[in-house]
């Protein structure tokens, strides 16, 4: 599946604040996710990130 920056994506895992739900924020060898819960920022190496995605909403 394809991502772009901006997308809302589902999680198989909760984030501790309770939500589920991130926003793409960058995407390159590394994707950088935003909670929608709380804000607080990641960044994941892109094969982790393509696993821990449930789906695009």
């Amino acid at each position: 599946m394809e991502y772009n920056v901006g997308d809302r994506v589902e999680l198989k895992k909760e984030h501790p604040c309770g939500s589920k739900i991130w926003e793409i924020t960058r995407i390159g060898v590394d994707f950088k996710l935003r909670c929608e819960g709380c804000t607080h920022e990641v960044i994941i190496s892109r094969q982790k990130a393509l696993k821990m995605i449930k789906k695009k909403l």
